[in-house]
């Protein structure tokens, strides 16, 4: 969507499609870090005036209940992914995007000079194609990324969402760890709450597919986490989930296709940032764009840029979340891990910097 409106910003002819209807609610954690307040801005999103919570603090707890806080800097906001992308939809469609909601695309088919991109019985022809399509999708599949075929040999994870109603720190994102995973929590807008935690799916599977007997179970050890899945007000019918959650490797380019967010690298949910991270993708590429299409630079020349400029903004980061998380999840390492850190109060603040970028 960020994309969309950019390059119907600077005056290209732009297509969005997407298989759902906006507004719909997706399974995210709904922090974004500040890093991304003033380009949301220039898209034309006035998170001003929506009274969004600003976080500013962070709170670390083990399974058996033990805490680390620290100052949260930049910090960040919270707002639902509800809320925002329908936010960003208006603004696409006033930009000029042709916005094809309810359409979901079977392939994209790479050619000398164009692109065809089949939707049913629709085939749209395009000189640029991006994939914004989030963590894992079909079109993986079709295109045959490698990172798909090793998941099927590396661990996979669940992610599960809920939006409640609990008397929780505007100000504050907490991370409470349990056994095979962890929750975090943060406000968004409206007095709400987003719950959003991410296991293992060997827990799913022994508590026999059973979300709420795998949380009394195994979530609800950590006695932050068994207080607020007892008093909590859950806003949702029944959970958002999404399974097949992989933190392998991906190529931020494929068969030609430009890859922006979560569809080129995505990072632990720990680290809280993949919002931003998928923000400042669309804004580093959109950047890129034009030279390209006014036959500046070849789409190799193009190409080869934006991976070594991804690279290099993204790298660290990625490497960082998957070094935190090797070290959550397990609750005799957790513990160690929280009870070393507790002295030094500055190395939590350094990893927090390597995860988080600076403003755009």
């Amino acid at each position: 969507m960020a994309s969309s409106i950019q390059l119907a910003k600077a005056g290209y002819k732009v297509a969005l499609f997407e298989k759902e209807h906006y507004p719909f609610h997706k399974v995210c954690g709904e922090y974004i870090s500040m890093e991304s307040w003033d380009y949301l801005h220039r898209l034309g999103a006035e998170l001003h005036l929506l009274n969004l919570p600003l976080i500013n603090k962070l709170t670390i707890s083990s399974p058996s209940g033990h805490c680390i806080h620290s100052p949260l800097h930049p910090g960040g906001f919270g707002i639902s992914r509800f809320k925002l992308d329908h936010l960003l939809c208006l603004k696409a469609i006033e930009a000029g995007v042709k916005v094809f909601e309810k359409t979901k695309v079977d392939r994209v088919e790479t050619g000398n000079s164009r692109f065809q991109v089949s939707a049913g019985e629709s085939k749209f022809y395009s000189k640029l194609v991006l994939g914004a399509w989030g963590k894992r999708s079909n079109l993986d599949i079709k295109l045959k990324r490698p990172f798909i075929e090793s998941t099927k040999q590396s661990k996979n994870y669940i992610a599960v969402k809920y939006h409640i109603n609990y008397p929780f720190d505007q100000d504050m994102v907490a991370l409470h760890n349990f056994n095979g995973g962890y929750c975090g929590i943060s406000s968004v807008e409206d007095g709400k709450t987003c719950l959003c935690y991410l296991t293992n799916d060997i827990a799913l599977k022994k508590s026999g597919g059973n979300i709420r007997d795998m949380e009394e179970k195994v979530l609800m050890v950590n006695p932050y986490l068994k207080e607020i899945f007892n008093k909590a007000e859950f806003l949702y019918d029944k959970p958002l989930v999404i399974s097949q959650v992989s933190f392998l490797p991906k190529s931020p380019v494929e068969k030609g296709i430009f890859m922006a967010g979560d569809t080129a690298g995505l990072i632990t949910p720990l680290c809280g940032n993949g919002m931003s991270m998928a923000l400042r993708s669309s804004d580093m590429l959109c950047k890129l764009i034009p030279g390209y299409m006014d036959d500046k630079v070849s789409r190799n020349e193009l190409q080869t840029t934006y991976i070594r400029e991804w690279k290099k903004e993204f790298s660290q980061r990625l490497i960082t979340g998957r070094i935190v998380q090797a070290n959550f999840g397990k609750p005799r390492l957790t513990e160690l891990f929280l009870k070393v850190l507790t002295p030094f109060p500055g190395i939590v603040k350094r990893v927090v910097r390597l995860t988080h970028g600076k403003s755009f």
